[in-house]
């Protein structure tokens, strides 16, 4: 299967939605397709080798709308805001709606002062001419209303109906009916009608909604701002060595392998490595992280954060669409153009929606028509017309991808990528939090924590010919300590138990119990102190020198600073909390007690791990697995949501629904109160969508006028579905706040 996203042309409404999926999903080969009102695309996983992309946009044009391969935002060549293809589309779009707003305003204003000469006796007699009317009138009705006129097309040749279709009938409607009292006054005059136009109430009504739409493309942009700031921190070009030489080049002419100098100030330009130098690196645009990070000589570094203090030269590991950097566009782009599980209500409603209004308003014509007071005709049309436009259903197809767009945007400025709409709607049902012990409670690198005698020295010196995690900590403290160490001779290591080597011809032995039994070491004297520390978690490691025990030292993979503040958080929100891991069950339970986790899974084998996670989920939990992203990857997969503590790698990314780019446990209750927040944002949007929709549908049908004399005017139909599209929109924009 392959899966690819499609820019549509001809999207207006939630009701294009339901047609463009079902045109995708009827053809031979789609596995699925998906739909997106706000981002106007269109995912599709497909089988190659049964449908090609060219068959996938004959089925869309079969159904009235452009199918086209969406140009990849992240291209190296193309790397600033102004060269974004998909901005300057939006750009040239607005440009056009606000000529045509310009002028078809202008033209309204006009048509309105000259539509009402008993209102307003001070405007010049020409504009009280129908015929002048009708001459303002048509470039507003044929040129500023363009767009609209591809409903027509669908109504027509494909049998389908959409927005636009409701706007075009609407406003023709209008249009032609006064056209024809211009035309045949005599006709009407005799037919027992009088003569009135509706003029204003065509044009004011395309202006209203055009302005609408380009306040809605306008905040669409806004809510994109997350896409166009990433694209923005890509540098332009890069300083490579050559030949011994300093040359500036383009960043599209980057190779993997080339040594690249950065210098303070400067972003860097691509992934790397660094082999030369050290520095401080602004990391906070891609990890959220606001504390410079300390890089030396073999640290990663990613491409376009900034270098802060030293000069430094790294290898470029990773260019173009590979870096991390191009990862992060491409995954929040990918969530903005996801359907959360909710839409799918507001789809389904629209697909039945139009035609209904469609009956509605027939109804309304005929009822008012043959009932209605005199002009019994004037009368039916305004009705009908008021119903037309006041069904648009363009708040429902916002609702809910404008706030899965702007909420995945704003969780990525905080380094949170989500991959897709459904992980923000699952997030907020969590009942259950998994979390793996190692790299995720805590740091995942051992740090020594206790020393008992003066056994530092001897056991940095005979521990750093060894490469275990355990006797690096013991290394680093003694470079911490600034510890000289002495020569030792003879290093042997023994698996599973310690080391041993000799100084000044005399025996060391640094290890367990075991490897102090086996060589006959008595440690009854240091007994209470290692069973007290075993309690704390800790790995004890005993000092013998000379066939005597003469110290200790302990080593702890420690908790992160946060893990207690984020237990408690979850705790408070009635979330249960489980810890995972592999250790045994008084290491696990030591742990577990100091980050105050009541729930513990111990001796838990990497590939058991999601085996513990179903049987949360046969409890009727909802899970949400927190891991490294590498070791935990089925067990991610397993949970329902599924959250990698990524520090940015690219395994993690792939591996879970939800990836933290720093290891801030704090970003796991942000996540969760994100999902709430946007699926109550969500609710609000599709609330005031269906309530306005019910309710003003009647009163535009006319149900208030026999016993209040309520109508309900075209022009402010066309004013309440442009705000209606607007609110929606400014709804969700308020997800742009801080997350509290």
């Amino acid at each position: 299967m392959k899966k690819e996203t499609y820019k549509v042309r001809g999207m207006h409404c939630a009701s294009c939605v339901a047609v463009i999926e079902k045109a995708l999903s009827r053809t031979d080969g789609v596995h699925s397709a998906n739909a997106n009102f706000a981002t106007e695309t269109a995912s599709v996983e497909f089988d190659e080798n049964v449908v090609s992309e060219s068959g996938l946009a004959k089925a869309v044009e079969g159904a009235g709308y452009n199918l086209e391969k969406k140009i990849e935002t992240v291209d190296m060549s193309m790397n600033s805001p102004e060269h974004n293809h998909m901005e300057m589309e939006r750009e040239d779009r607005v440009e056009e709606m606000k000529l045509k707003l310009v002028i078809g305003g202008l033209l309204s204003v006009l048509i309105f002062l000259g539509s009402f000469p008993e209102w307003l006796p001070f405007v010049p007699s020409i504009l009280n001419n129908n015929w002048v009317l009708l001459i303002l009138t048509t470039p507003v009705q044929f040129w500023v209303g363009a767009q609209f006129y591809s409903g027509l097309k669908l109504l027509i040749k494909y049998r389908t109906a959409d927005m636009n279709t409701l706007i075009a009938i609407g406003t023709l409607a209008a249009y032609f009916y006064s056209a024809a009292v211009t035309l045949f006054p005599l006709y009407f005059t005799q037919g027992g009608l009088a003569p009135a136009i509706y003029f204003d109430t065509s044009a004011i009504i395309i202006v209203l909604i055009l302005l609408g739409k380009y306040f809605e493309v306008l905040m669409k942009g806004r809510a994109s701002d997350a896409i166009k700031k990433l694209i923005g921190l890509q540098p332009k070009t890069a300083k490579i060595l050559r030949d011994g030489k300093e040359i500036e080049i383009s960043i599209s002419l980057v190779q993997v392998g080339d040594m690249i100098v950065v210098r303070p100030g400067e972003r860097i330009p691509v992934d790397g490595k660094i082999i030369e130098g050290d520095s401080e690196i602004d990391e906070s645009m891609i990890t959220g992280e606001s504390m410079p990070v300390h890089k030396k000589i073999g640290s990663a570094v990613i491409g376009s954060t900034i270098n802060k203090f030293g000069t430094f030269t790294f290898q470029a590991t990773k260019i173009g669409k590979d870096t991390v950097l191009s990862h992060i566009i491409k995954m929040v782009e990918e969530a903005q153009g996801s359907k959360a599980p909710i839409q799918r209500l507001a789809d389904l409603v629209s697909s039945y929606f139009v035609p209904a209004v469609f009956a509605i308003a027939a109804l309304t014509f005929i009822v008012w028509f043959f009932a209605g007071p005199a002009p019994a005709f004037t009368f039916a049309l305004v009705n009908f017309v008021a119903v037309l436009i006041i069904a648009c259903p363009c708040a429902l197809g916002l609702a809910t991808p404008m706030a899965i767009m702007v909420s995945s945007g704003t969780a990525a400025s905080r380094g949170i990528l989500v991959k897709d709409a459904a992980s923000l709607e699952i997030a907020d049902k969590i009942s259950a939090v998994i979390l793996d012990k190692t790299g995720t409670l805590t740091y995942g690198k051992p740090v020594v924590t206790d020393i008992f005698g003066d056994v530092l020295q001897i056991g940095a010196s005979i521990e750093n010919k060894s490469e275990h995690s355990l006797a690096r900590a013991i290394v680093n403290k003694a470079k911490e300590e600034k510890v000289d160490l002495l020569r030792v001779e003879n290093f042997q290591a023994v698996p599973g138990h310690g080391v041993r080597a000799e100084l000044n011809n005399k025996k060391v032995l640094l290890g367990t119990r075991k490897l102090m039994a086996d060589n006959k070491i008595d440690t009854a004297k240091w007994e209470e102190k290692i069973i007290n520390l075993e309690n704390q978690g800790k790995t004890v490691m005993i000092l013998a020198f000379d066939n005597e025990a003469t110290g200790l030292i302990a080593v702890a993979d420690v908790l992160k600073k946060e893990s207690t503040e984020m237990v408690q958080t979850l705790k408070k929100n009635n979330i249960k909390v489980w810890m995972l891991t592999g250790d045994n069950a008084r290491t696990a339970r030591a742990i577990a007690k100091q980050a105050g986790i009541d729930n513990v899974m111990s001796e838990v084998l990497p590939d058991k791990k999601s085996e513990k996670v179903r049987e949360l989920q046969a409890q009727g939990e909802i899970v949400a697995m927190i891991g490294d992203g590498i070791n935990d990857a089925p067990a991610l997969t397993q949970a329902n949501i599924g959250i990698a503590m990524g520090e940015g790698t690219d395994i993690a990314m792939e591996s879970a629904n939800i990836t933290l780019m720093r290891g801030d446990l704090m970003l796991v209750p942000e996540v969760i109160r994100l999902s709430k927040r946007t699926m109550r944002i969500i609710k609000q949007n599709l609330f005031w969508a269906f309530f306005y929709n019910v309710a003003f549908i009647p009163v535009a049908a006319g149900v208030l006028y026999p016993s209040f004399g309520i109508l309900l005017n075209p022009i402010f139909a066309g004013a309440a579905m442009a705000f209606s599209s607007l609110s929606v929109v400014g709804n969700s924009l308020r997800l742009k706040a801080k997350v509290l």
